[in-house]
């Protein structure tokens, strides 16, 4: 009877077997690399704007984070210097509070928020998940049904290098 509850098993989170594979790459790469390593996120909008931040990692710990927004052009010119780019250390982590900024997590935390949050079948929403850096995790999030803008919730990552 156990036998068959287990092949009857139903997941609770889309696209399952392309984030195993890629959660056993990253598993991989992260021995490879010491658990050192960096990532970019980035992110835009249908106004114009777009973002990249780079995470920073060292020895599994957040070492460094860089933020850099770009304004679409003819944009006024009233956003401060500070909030267009700027970088924090390791004592400085989540200092700036800019929104737009990817949040200070490690990739193993990104994936459990992959596996918890952004994947989690739900009704009223497409799920989304690829795995185009090495076969580790590049995009991964949802959008609900009927939005129109700036509806996705997840991460897109453009690169992921060892140190």
């Amino acid at each position: 009877m156990s036998t068959l509850f287990i092949a009857c098993h139903k997941s609770n989170i889309s696209y399952e077997n392309d984030f195993d594979k890629s959660y056993n790459e990253y598993l991989s790469f992260k021995k490879a690399s010491g658990n050192s390593y960096r990532y970019m996120v980035i992110g835009a909008s249908w106004t114009g704007f777009s973002w990249e931040t780079m995470i920073t990692v060292t020895g599994g710990k957040i070492t460094q984070r860089y933020f850099k927004l770009t304004s679409p052009r003819g944009y006024p010119a009233n956003i401060p210097a500070g909030a267009l780019e700027w970088t924090e250390n390791e004592n400085e982590i989540n200092t700036h509070t800019q929104s737009s900024a990817a949040e200070s997590i490690t990739l193993d935390q990104i994936y459990e928020k992959a596996r918890t949050e952004w994947l989690v079948k739900r009704q009223n929403a497409k799920a989304y998940f690829e795995a185009k850096n090495n076969g580790m995790i590049s995009s991964c999030g949802y959008a609900n049904d009927g939005c129109v803008d700036d509806c996705f919730v997840g991460i897109n990552i453009s690169y992921i290098q060892s140190l």
